[in-house]
């Protein structure tokens, strides 16, 4: 003799009816369409250099993340699409640094 039982779906759980922990789409969204290009800045030496090139590659219309790395002299730059290079080389310019260009 077998005896079935049936299992009761606790509310408030983290996991779904189906028993994964993720139960759509909605919960985890990667842009497969962004663009992320790694230029060299010269010039940069701290904290406050990486800041200041940050902050206006940021705004940049279609920028979404900037990482500047000092030691290195990198900025990667994630946007919506490919961005112009001369806009970087302005903002680049205006945050008082030099855009050598696209790393290698």
């Amino acid at each position: 003799m077998t005896a079935e039982t049936e299992t009761p779906q606790s509310t408030g759980s983290c996991c779904s009816p189906t028993g994964s922990c993720h139960d759509g789409a909605a919960d985890v969204q990667i842009a497969s369409d962004s663009v992320t290009t790694v230029y060299q800045v010269k010039g940069m030496t701290c904290g406050h250099c990486e800041g200041a090139v940050s902050e206006e590659i940021s705004e940049i219309a279609g920028v979404s993340s900037v990482k500047a790395v000092a030691s290195t002299g990198r900025v990667t730059v994630e946007s919506k699409a490919p961005l112009a290079e001369e806009a970087v080389r302005a903002a680049v310019d205006e945050a008082g640094y030099e855009l050598v260009g696209q790393a290698v």
